[in-house]
């Protein structure tokens, strides 16, 4: 049988073979890393393009970024690169966004968020004099939780509690501030509501409100504001296609339009991976697509770990309508990255993570790479990426797209001073059901599982089954978490737990 597409590599026919389903970041990090140590590594992914929800498509001369848009945490794209003596600069040229993004808090007023420490405390100090040596303060508490949050937490594979019962962990828990809210420890330092909801816009995607999310989270404030927010040359697809060049060198082989149907399971062991054109034998199977999917929907009930009852009782982070608009002509007073905060923060949030609605009032994203790259869009032409945060799991119709729509047109238009509407060439939803279609993605959710305290580390559904040997997880619903980062990180770490396995 012709299987198409098809990355032809090398193959070791004396090493153990690894089906690894899905071909998101996670999917490609644990690839890669098997491969890397020896293991036959074959990865099927069911679309027709790799990258999961980091895929790409083209029209009309726009390039579209389908998911991930922001690139934080560069070091652990370094890290990842690093392990086989490569640089992110083999497969793509970063550039430093400068400012890194840009806040509407009302019609004309605009807070650009300054690359540079010392033009951030100067802002910071113009909405309330004497904020600038509390941000270096609340900064320095942030590196510390990324250092040690980034060296002791999210490296280990949360197999148990007994991972962290190492003194050192067990004394930083709290200087680490497990215990305290993101909200309570913002408003110890600062008054002002602006700079308030800049530093809980971060936690936004992380699962709960800033009331409900630990102050640990403040390490994505030192992401953000002291590692910076960066931008890969060509479009967030261009790590993709480092990390499928990087595959090929290793040997990887990647089947693209292989939508996995079964995983059959004879003696407790996984033996073959079923798709709806042909099997694949398996001596070790890492679930990369959706973890509910693969465990509720491709095992039987008896190889399951967890219960229907269990997955609804989990807290989701959140799902989104997402626009992809091509529009014909140049737009002002946008930047790269522009988040609209011209109606209330706690509001929004409430109907996300407190009583799941659609949002009366949304808060929204729009990302503008053409700003940026003029190769993501026609000469004189705007590639817009606009998102709207929905609860997972809600109602999704095209009557609903189109009224939210609207509502995001009028005061995009309103904000900025000027029409866009009627210069939209190409316009395109994806939503719920999309994310279920497209993804098997469990309540239609778009970042995977919340970072709530009692989903975190050990709380996460395992990475390792214990009811089928062989099979293990990665990605965004385990360890450790939702993100392009933690999502990359995830695949080492399921890699370096079968390499000690076998």
């Amino acid at each position: 049988m012709l299987l198409n597409p098809v990355y032809q590599t090398k193959s070791n026919s004396l090493s153990k073979k690894v089906i690894v389903i899905g071909s998101g970041f996670a999917g490609l990090a644990a690839a890669c890393c098997l491969a890397d140590k020896g293991f036959d590594v074959q990865v099927l992914e069911k679309n027709d393009v790799a990258g999961g929800r980091a895929r790409k498509f083209e029209v009309d001369g726009f390039t579209f970024d389908m998911g991930p848009s922001w690139y934080w945490m560069p070091d652990v794209f370094e890290q990842f690169f690093a392990r086989f003596g490569k640089k992110v600069s083999d497969y793509y040229d970063l550039k430093r966004l400068d400012p890194s993004y840009s806040v509407f808090f009302a019609k004309d007023e605009i807070m650009e968020v300054p690359a540079k420490m010392d033009a951030l405390k100067e802002m910071f100090e113009t909405y309330e004099p004497g904020s600038g040596p509390k941000l270096e303060k609340f900064l320095k508490e942030a590196a510390y939780k990324y250092e040690v949050g980034m060296r002791d937490f999210v490296q280990k594979p949360g197999h148990s509690i007994f991972e962290f019962a190492d003194l050192r962990v067990v004394s930083s828990l709290f200087r680490l501030q497990m215990f305290q809210s993101m909200s309570s420890h913002v408003r110890k330092l600062f008054k002002n509501d602006r700079l308030i909801q800049l530093l809980e816009f971060p936690v936004l995607f992380l699962g709960a409100t800033p009331q409900k999310t630990p102050a640990l989270y403040s390490l994505m404030n030192y992401a953000d504001l002291v590692l910076g927010t960066w931008y890969p040359m060509g479009g967030m697809h261009k790590i993709v296609e480092g990390m499928l060049s990087l595959a090929k060198e290793l040997g990887v082989k990647i089947e693209l339009g292989q939508e996995v149907k079964q995983i059959f399971v004879a003696n407790k062991h996984a033996t073959k991976v079923i798709t709806q054109k042909t099997e694949f034998n398996a001596d070790i199977v890492v679930g990369g697509a959706d973890y509910h999917h693969v465990e509720q929907q491709l095992l039987q009930p008896n190889h399951r770990m967890y219960s229907a009852k269990y997955w609804d009782n989990r807290t989701m982070a959140p799902s989104s309508l997402l626009f992809y608009l091509g529009v014909n002509k140049r737009l002002d007073n946008l930047h790269h990255h522009n988040l609209f905060f011209d109606e209330d923060f706690g509001t929004h949030a409430i109907e996300i993570y407190e009583n799941p609605s659609w949002p009366s009032k949304p808060l929204f994203y729009v990302c503008a790479p053409s700003v940026t790259d003029p190769s993501v869009a026609p000469a004189g032409s705007e590639n817009l990426f606009v998102l709207i945060p929905l609860a997972p799991g809600l109602e999704d119709t095209e009557e609903l797209r189109e009224k939210y729509y609207h509502i995001v047109m009028d005061r995009l238009e309103d904000l900025t001073h000027q029409s866009v509407r009627e210069h939209v060439v190409y316009k395109r939803s994806f939503a719920h059901k999309d994310f279920e279609k497209d993804y098997h993605a469990f309540k239609g959710n778009a970042y995977g599982l919340a970072n709530t305290l009692l989903q975190t580390a050990f709380l996460k559904p395992k990475l390792k089954s214990k009811k089928v040997a062989n099979l293990f997880f990665t990605g965004q619903l385990t360890t450790p978490g939702p993100g392009v980062p933690p999502s990359l990180i995830s695949g080492q770490v399921v890699a370096d737990e079968i390499a000690k396995s076998y």
